[in-house]
């Protein structure tokens, strides 16, 4: 008798072993019909999967993330497929599902147009109509090289898999493919197909290889699924940070500077400023303390901490390790840092927590085709800091931690928006981390027992934990969908050890301190990119550039505007004044393209008064006031960070 226990917490009986989807039609035959793969143990596994043994079992719908990414895997092997029957010449690469859909990476000379994707989508759909069936077999190395003959991206792929690695096939029809799965079991049941851009790519992400055609899509259950899609991502690129941002000239890229390398342009650079006297004055507030520490080191340091060895690729080293007798690198992280100043004095268990916050830059030399706007860039600053506290303050420091980041996230709108995810070493892939399996044992537990005080939910990411501890990381998707880190707070029980770092403690005795790695509000650059779109270039009141613009109905009044621009600015506001010869209405709709919170215009009437007309961005026209009542709402908006005005 097999038991296994369903997501419910009840206990399914199978007299022998059986396939999922035998299992899944025990518990409900609907069910069995609605499923694309299964959760066996929490991995993702074919249908075909034959459960022989006690397990936790979960069956997954479309309406699972599990679901959706096997059916667009699916999808991207029919379009392999009808791209193969269509351009046979063209040699493959790799096909995976992504968080929105999928695509599949081809090499090819042929120009990709609107045309040739109408033409692969009906062959994909008359592949379709042939209800071919995945069929999934083993092969050892040699005989997966001879399978793969005719693919060199492939057989790269086979010779790069460890030795005894399974190497598993996907057959449908005519087609072959290297690959791990799971798929569905039938594609009849994909009745929206849409391919919606080709871009290059580089092979493996690297600008070293070949660059390639990538061919993006998308497959639903039915039609209206797709359209209601394709309406998201229209407005999704109405959202594009790198849209708004460059309209508004918040930001701009130039090729002589370089991938990653954005240029933020006045408005960019006050936003930036805002946020990061935000951040520096809440932190000063919760007992932090500043540091301010190099751009660059020798490579002693990262050796020493343990980033040589585990995270050099990533790193923009300067001189050659081979020739020089000092090499410097670029700082990927400020910890080794501060650890390096919190060596200089000798600490005893009264001086603990110490709270160190410092706004960074960093340097990740990340590949070029994971460039993206402000999103993901090669020199950032981040909200970065490290507690050094004693092991039985861990729980409530990490708390304090997490407290600040709900309280920055929800001032600036953004916390409904995120997720989370304890990332965890992975234990197959020992060699990425440092440290004893006891001591990750103990911290991954400690990190457990902390979110579930916390009443956190979380998925769990086997493998994305840094390499001297555990993470949160707390999630957020941009208006693509595409989900990125925005905050982390890492507990560390191993670089103490590695910098000799202690405190003295009750009992006279050195003891080594836990260390918090943590963000406040994340990399400044993506934080801005969210905040465009969340707001499509919008912002609140206290965040946007430039609050106020006074406008002059003619240049008649331009001295009354003049006294009333400085009023406003004497309180602090940021405000501007548009005293150019032009039509009041052609100047109030450049103020509305513009996302300016409130305009002020000003003639005859508002003169002889001593008042001003009032338009905000938000509510629209306010009609006339007193200066004075104008101000003392913006003041208060400000004072309050609103999101939105009050009516």
């Amino acid at each position: 008798m097999i038991n296994i226990k369903l997501k419910d917490g009840s206990v399914l009986e199978l007299e022998a072993p059986m396939s999922a989807f035998e299992a899944a039609q025990k518990i409900s035959q609907g069910l069995a019909r609605a499923a694309f793969c299964a959760k066996v143990n929490g991995e993702v596994v074919d249908l075909r999967h034959i459960i022989d043994g006690d397990c936790d079992f979960e069956v997954c719908t479309f309406d699972s993330e599990e679901g959706k990414r096997a059916v667009w895997h699916s999808t991207s092997h029919i379009m392999a497929q009808a791209v193969k029957r269509l351009y046979p010449d063209v040699k493959l690469a790799i096909g995976p599902a992504t968080a929105s859909g999928f695509y599949y990476d081809f090499d090819t000379d042929i120009a990709l147009d609107a045309d040739s994707l109408t033409k692969i989508e009906a062959e994909m759909k008359k592949i379709i109509k042939e209800k071919p069936v995945f069929e999934r077999f083993e092969a050892p190395r040699g005989e997966a090289l001879k399978l793969m003959a005719d693919e060199p991206y492939k057989v790269e792929l086979i010779n790069d898999l460890p030795e005894g690695e399974t190497i598993s096939f996907y057959r449908q029809g005519e087609f072959l493919d290297l690959c791990a799965g799971p798929h569905v079991m039938d594609v009849s049941k994909i009745k929206a197909i849409k391919l919606l851009s080709v871009t290059g790519a580089y092979w493996r992400g690297s600008e070293k290889n070949k660059m390639l055609k990538r061919i993006y899509g998308v497959s639903f259950l039915k039609a209206s699924e797709l359209e209601e899609h394709l309406k998201k991502l229209e407005e999704a690129k109405l959202r594009d940070h790198n849209k708004i941002g460059r309209e508004l000239k918040f930001f701009t890229t130039n090729d002589y500077i370089g991938q990653g390398l954005p240029l933020l342009m006045p408005k960019g650079t006050l936003l930036f400023q805002i946020l990061s006297r935000f951040v520096e004055d809440e932190e000063t507030r919760r007992g932090y303390v500043r540091t301010r520490t190099p751009y660059m080191a020798k490579s002693d340091l990262y050796k020493l901490s343990g980033h040589w060895d585990h995270y050099r690729d990533g790193m923009f080293v300067l001189g050659d390790p081979e020739k020089d007798d000092e090499v410097f690198a670029l700082r990927p992280m400020t910890c080794p840092f501060q650890y390096m100043i919190y060596k200089n004095d000798l600490h005893s268990y009264r001086d603990l927590p110490i709270r160190y916050g410092e706004t960074s830059t960093l340097f990740r030399n990340e590949a070029s085709g994971e460039m993206h706007g402000l999103i993901r860039v090669r020199q950032f600053t981040i909200s970065e800091g490290h507690l050094i506290l004693m092991p039985e303050q861990l729980e409530q420091e990490f708390r304090g931690c997490l407290d600040l980041v709900k309280y920055m996230m929800t001032t600036l709108g953004l916390y409904e928006d995120l997720s989370f995810r304890f990332s965890r070493r992975d234990p197959a892939d020992k060699e990425k981390y440092i440290g004893t399996d006891e001591i990750w044992d103990n911290a991954e537990a400690l990190m457990a027992q902390i979110l579930d005080h916390l009443g956190i939910e979380y998925k769990e990411g086997i493998g994305e934990a840094a390499f001297y501890g555990p993470k949160l990381d707390i999630q957020i998707k941009n208006a693509f969908g595409k989900e990125d880190t925005l905050v982390t707070i890492q507990i560390d029980p191993m670089l103490a050890e590695q910098f000799d770092m202690f405190y003295v403690d009750r009992d006279g005795q050195k003891k080594r301190p836990y260390i918090i790695h943590r963000t406040s509000i994340g990399c400044y650059e993506r934080t801005i990119a969210l905040l465009l779109e969340k707001y499509m270039g919008a912002l609140p009141l206290w965040l946007s550039p430039e609050q106020i613009r006074v406008m002059p109905i003619s240049q008649n009044f331009a001295d009354y505007a003049a006294e009333v621009k400085k009023a406003i600015e004497e309180t602090g506001m940021r405000v501007t004044l548009d005293e150019r010869n032009e039509k009041i209405g052609y100047k109030i709709r450049e103020a509305q393209m513009e996302r300016i919170p409130y305009m002020v215009i000003v003639g005859e009437k508002e003169r002889a008064e001593g008042k001003v007309a009032v338009r905000s961005r938000n509510l629209g026209d306010l009609g006339a006031m007193e200066l004075s009542a104008f101000l003392g709402r913006v003041l208060e908006e400000e004072k309050t960070r609103a999101i939105a005005p009050k009516a």
